[in-house]
């Protein structure tokens, strides 16, 4: 009796064939995984956001009289010393004062010059503040070099004397702009009832009350202009401070004294800088998405080198990255690498291509690297980005990358 495959061998080695086709396709393959490691590198937690500069004291010169002005002769850039006259303005016709206006311009002049006593007076105490500050700080660098202190005292001692500089500065031009004050309420009463044919002929003379630069002009055509309204404005863009809007969750974890860093505003490096003033009240701005957000000013000091950031002027953009946390050795991993098992964090190891499901311990994170505290040695190989294909005990294949 001859049996049929006997007869047809073909029919045989296809049924062989296919066989071991269908045994290939459903034997189990690895799963085609990125791989990562364990490694050490410093690691800095922080608060990114934008900020832009901005001139610490600016001044909007008012016109102290009703006028003429003359043509403008200043640009944007120009640069003024203190004193110095700006422009002219031709007043209008006074009118004469009675007794009692006339004992209200006096009583201005008067409260002028109590208001220049006390600028005055504010300002040296500013000034012995600072003095004060500065011997505390060089009074700690050789106890902080031999360690009887602690660097975050020298960091307040540091913090402290920069204020105290800044308040100083600030109480200084405090005492320009109220002998500037002065002067206009001066002009105002020395200027109110001159003689109508002398009146046309006398111009009141505008001058800078600081030496600085020209930040904006508001006219330059010659025409009438009313008391109180702006014809120019004029600081020093040597003295920056950086304000950044931050949501207000994340205020509350910025503290004076903080470091900051500065990316991204042109230069090679980044700037450093120390937060000056979180502001106490918040403002309501809308997203880009259309959301409405809480938001609070935070107000930063350079403590860079001025010589590295003089190209920057009124008004640039910078990026602001406010420092919470930083170490320079720490054991991380890609945040990609974990995910959420049971209680807490856990990550796919591979030992001899086979995928290790670990629980670990993590600490800090900045949203691309976290801290392994408990779980992992440095140079293991771990599993990036794990698919649900993946899982403990799962035979795995490192996918090669160009």
């Amino acid at each position: 009796m001859r049996f049929p495959l006997q007869s047809h061998p073909g029919i045989l080695i296809v049924g062989l064939v296919i066989t071991g086709l269908l045994v290939w396709g459903f034997w189990p393959k690895p799963v085609m995984v990125e791989t990562t490691q364990v490694h050490r590198a410093p690691l800095t937690v922080g608060i990114e956001e934008d900020g832009r500069t901005r001139v610490i004291d600016r001044y909007v010169i008012l016109a102290p009289v009703n006028g003429m002005t003359c043509q403008m002769k200043l640009h944007v850039g120009d640069t003024v010393t203190q004193g110095e006259n700006l422009l002219g303005i031709t007043p209008l016709r006074s009118q004469v004062l009675d007794s009692r206006s006339r004992a209200q311009a006096e009583a201005q002049v008067s409260a002028a010059k109590s208001a220049v006593q006390a600028a005055q007076a504010q300002a040296n105490s500013a000034k012995a503040a600072a003095q004060l500050a500065q011997e505390k700080f060089q009074r700690y660098q050789p106890l902080l070099s031999k360690g009887l202190i602690s660097q975050e005292t020298h960091d307040e001692a540091k913090t402290a004397s920069l204020t105290a500089n800044a308040n100083m500065r600030s109480a200084n031009f405090a005492v320009e702009v109220a002998k500037y004050e002065l002067q206009a309420a001066m002009t105002t009463l020395q200027f109110s009832a001159i003689q109508p044919d002398k009146q046309q002929q006398e111009r009141v003379a505008v001058n800078s009350p600081i030496t600085g630069k020209i930040l904006k002009v508001e006219r330059k055509c010659e025409g009438p202009v009313m008391t109180g309204e702006a014809l120019l404005e004029v600081g020093d863009p040597t003295a920056l401070e950086v304000e950044v809007d931050v949501l207000s969750a994340d205020a509350v974890r910025i503290k004076p004294g903080m470091k900051v860093l500065f990316d991204r505003w042109g230069g090679d490096h980044p700037l450093e800088g120390v937060v000056r003033l979180i502001e106490p009240v918040g403002f309501t701005k809308i997203s880009a998405l259309g959301v409405e957000e809480q938001r609070v000013w935070v107000i930063s000091n350079f403590t860079s080198p001025s010589e590295e950031w003089q190209r920057l002027g009124d008004g640039y953009r910078v990026d602001a990255k406010f420092v919470l946390w930083h170490e320079d050795d720490v054991l991380q991993v890609p945040s990609s690498a974990l995910f959420r098992y049971q209680d807490g964090w856990a990550v796919f190891s591979i030992e001899d291509n086979v995928a290790k499901r670990k629980p670990v311990k993590i600490g800090q994170r900045n949203g691309l690297s976290v801290q392994i505290l408990s779980g992992l040695v440095e140079g293991e190989k771990l599993i990036n980005h794990p698919s649900d294909a993946v899982d403990d005990g799962v035979k795995v294949k490192q996918r090669l990358t160009n």
